[in-house]
């Protein structure tokens, strides 16, 4: 594989990431392993003891599991439709940040359904969802689209690290034996030949194609499982594009987190620059407006309505003394404070969007607990002569571990891919070049003639 002048810069700053495995990658490998371990315990107890030690019971029959499910599964259909976006359009300042959307989207949709696995009660049933589905049952539906969509994810990403894997292999590094021949064998043979190019583009387009309607679709399926029941905060006609806002607006957030994350760990501001975090500001103060316009429609059309199951949902949502704080911290922190911030221009810096994007990640999550809770903790029927906590849902320490566990997971798939990948891909830089630290696209065509061998 023959790179040109910019392709083996970029590849020589991030070489050294892949060749050493350094304390401070051990230290967070082993923090990250700790939490896991603490879930598996946590997990050991839920199965021994059955899910009386969680704080789910008759009447919340869900709780943090299935937030955990619904915010990281949102992730993976975001970075699956800014990947497919950003590669469809060819946006020359999005080359560098692809491949983070694309491993997010692979590593989300891996932990997310561990968070469904963790609601079922009897695990040794789990192959009846494949065997004895039920065609009406959404859930069915949305087995068969997160299998589909994980396959498709895959793919995607790796169609993209085809071209990448070819320099890794021939660049002779400083590897293990086994790494290198890991890299000999996903490169599959490519050389660079304007065939396997062709080739490689078609597939990346056509599977960029289905992502983006696909990412939509089961995002829609899962916002059905709550909207066609029939309760109050759940049975909504705008459900649908209301989840799949929701998630492409957190998911830019953790993006813009994970860039800043790595631009720091790796020292990455000549290919992740300033310029990235004020363009992915703007996406995110224009979802952060989308967002907002359909929860204040969502609530004010309940409020309205002054249905009486409704209305016992919305009283709890802004009654300080119940989730009143909460909900003003989901809205506020959620969707005006990113507004805020993105519109003022002096305010437009990486370290304030990336913190501002991390507080707004934290109250999306927020808004799907009080999606889910409130509305199970108001029965249809009046509960009389019933224990508080068979109404009331308080989540125990085994659901926390558990959660603590799964973004711990989330984590460790992040440290450990980047120790196989460069995070900005080298041969995506084939039509930029750096210039004092930015990029810009076909500037000089005689100096992108330049070939050097790696090293």
């Amino acid at each position: 594989m023959e790179l040109n002048s910019y392709q083996q810069q970029a590849f020589d700053h991030q070489r050294a990431e892949i060749e050493k495995f350094g304390k401070k990658n051990w230290f967070f490998v082993i923090f990250f392993l700790c939490w896991i371990a603490a879930g598996a315990y946590a997990l050991y107890l839920q199965i021994t003891k059955g899910h009386g030690v969680t704080g789910m019971r008759d009447n919340v029959v869900w709780g943090l599991f299935i937030v955990n499910f619904i915010f990281f599964i949102g992730l993976s259909y975001a970075g699956a439709i800014i990947a497919g976006v950003l590669h469809l359009l060819k946006v020359p300042w999005g080359k560098p940040i692809i491949r983070l959307a694309q491993m997010m989207t692979v590593i989300s949709v891996i932990v997310g359904p561990i968070f469904i696995l963790l609601c079922v009660g009897r695990f040794d049933r789990l192959w009846h969802l494949f065997v004895y589905p039920r065609i009406q049952s959404p859930m069915t539906w949305d087995v068969m689209a997160v299998v589909t969509f994980f396959a498709g994810s895959v793919l995607f990403l790796y169609l993209a690290l085809i071209k990448d894997l070819a320099v890794y292999r021939d660049a002779k590094m400083n590897v293990p034996k086994w790494k290198q021949w890991l890299y000999k064998f996903l490169a599959i043979g490519y050389r660079g030949a304007a065939s396997q190019k062709r080739h490689i583009i078609i597939s990346q387009n056509l599977l960029a194609i289905i992502m983006i309607p696909l990412s939509i679709i089961v995002a829609s399926i899962l916002s059905w499982i709550f909207g066609m029941t029939l309760r109050p905060g759940w049975h909504s006609t705008i459900f649908g594009p209301y989840f799949v806002l929701g998630a492409l607006y957190s998911g830019c957030g953790v993006l813009v987190v994970a860039m800043w994350v790595y631009r720091k760990m790796y020292k990455l501001e000549n290919y992740i620059t300033d310029k990235h975090f004020v363009n992915m500001g703007y996406v995110m103060m224009l979802l952060a407006a989308g967002y907002g316009y359909f929860t204040f429609s969502e609530y004010f059309t309940s409020w309205f309505g002054s249905e009486k199951w409704d209305s016992e949902v919305i009283d709890k949502l802004f009654n300080p003394k119940e989730y009143g704080w909460w909900t003003l911290f989901a809205n506020g922190a959620g969707i005006l404070l990113p507004i805020i911030v993105i519109a003022i221009r002096k305010f437009r810096k990486p370290n304030l969007i990336a913190a501002v994007s991390f507080i707004m990640v934290m109250a999306l999550w927020v808004k799907r607990y009080l999606i889910i809770v409130p509305t199970l903790e108001t029965p249809a029927l009046p509960v009389q002569d019933t224990r508080i906590e068979y109404v009331k849902y308080s989540a125990t320490w085994p659901e926390w571990a558990l959660t603590f566990a799964g973004v711990a997971t989330f984590l460790l798939f992040f440290t450990l891919i980047a120790k196989f990948v460069t995070v900005v891909p080298v041969t995506g830089l084939e039509d930029l070049h750096l210039h004092h630290g930015h990029f810009h696209p076909n500037e000089s065509s005689a100096t992108h003639n330049e070939t050097v061998q790696p090293a």
